[in-house]
């Protein structure tokens, strides 16, 4: 018979004592390789974005039934963007301004209501900020240092406006068009624009947008870029993290500024006066089914779309004008203005 014994077997002791030390090898391996992954992966994400960074934008939410979709998008494509939200929208949906922050989004300052800004008085220009900052602080979205002037419009009040509040005034450097009926394959094309320190313009609210993200993602990081953040010392994008060293913007600087003209019943004139530079490109955008019928007092070229035109000076200054036959639509032109 076999007898039973309450202690070890002889040299079960001596077994532990090794199996336990291949236990502890084998985690320090296992320490060292995770470490050395962990190494590559940063070595690997650096070289990712040896190209630089640019930022990708939202404007106008959040909006039930949208924003989470976007946040899980962008989550899905392992990016974090800029969302630009209107005070409104923050204030009606508190949950969701909350939900961006813990997704890891920067939030920004879109005014309240998302007037055209420049028929404004300086007064009510501030409160328009000053409730927005209120509206995301009180839903937990952090205090923004960005705004974007609704339809890119802007002028010297509403920068100090904004100045006053800390923020720093940001337009955009490639517009999807999303908000002017673009494709989702039209909006990655746009995408493919972007360079070093470049933001792009989207919105929180189209499916069309929503499915270009991982095409964009993807798009970018073939070219060597990655998503960042925008300074607010430089409105340019950097790291994530705001480290590295911000990109330096083209020199000198303008503002475009919008004026409406004579009305008619099917049309109507506008005036963009430009200020800061001699040398100056402006981009117009109008909203379909608005045509330009006629031009003045610059040199202007059009995209395929034939709703964005771009305006140069021609010798006459640096106010120019053009008719346009509305269709229906008077919403006045967006306007972004670089010096070149």
């Amino acid at each position: 018979m076999t007898s039973k014994t309450s202690g070890p077997r002889p040299g079960s002791r001596l077994r532990g004592v090794v199996l336990l030390a291949t236990a502890g090898l084998l985690a320090a391996a296992s320490m060292t390789f995770l470490e050395t992954t962990a190494q590559a992966g940063t070595t690997r994400l650096s070289a990712d974005c040896a190209s630089g960074y640019v930022g990708l934008t939202f404007d106008d939410g959040p909006n039930p039934g949208n924003t989470n979709t976007l946040l899980a998008a962008l989550r899905t494509a392992g990016v974090r963007a800029t969302l630009f939200n209107t005070g409104q929208n923050a204030a009606n949906n508190p949950g969701l301004v909350a939900a961006e922050a813990n997704a890891g989004m920067w939030i920004a300052n879109h005014s309240y209501t998302h007037p055209h800004m420049l028929t404004l008085s300086a007064a009510q220009m501030s409160s328009e900020l000053s409730r927005t900052q209120s509206a995301i602080q009180n839903a937990g979205g952090g205090t923004p240092k960005l705004f974007r002037p609704p339809y890119g419009e802007t002028n010297a009040t509403l920068q100090s406006a904004a100045s006053a509040l800390g923020l720093r005034t940001l337009t955009w450097d490639v517009d999807s068009q999303d908000w002017n009926g673009a494709s989702t394959a039209q909006i990655v094309q746009a995408a493919s624009r972007l360079t070093n320190g470049q933001t792009i313009l989207m919105h929180d609210q189209y499916a069309t947008t929503i499915a270009a993200i991982p095409q964009i993602v993807t798009g970018l990081r073939n070219r060597g870029l990655c998503a960042g953040m925008i300074s607010p010392a430089t409105g340019r994008a950097v790291a994530p993290d705001g480290t590295g060293t911000p990109t330096t913007p083209p020199a000198g600087s303008c503002t475009a500024t919008y004026t409406e003209g004579q009305k008619w019943t099917d049309r109507f004139n506008g005036q963009v006066s430009v200020a800061g530079t001699n040398a100056w490109t402006v981009t117009v955008t109008f909203r379909a089914p608005q045509k330009v019928i006629a031009t003045w007092n610059a040199a202007v070229t059009w995209d395929g779309s034939g709703t964005v035109m771009t305006a140069r000076p021609n010798g006459a200054g640096n106010t120019f004008g053009f008719t346009v036959q509305h269709g229906g639509d008077w919403t006045w032109p967006s306007l972004t203005c670089r010096a070149a």
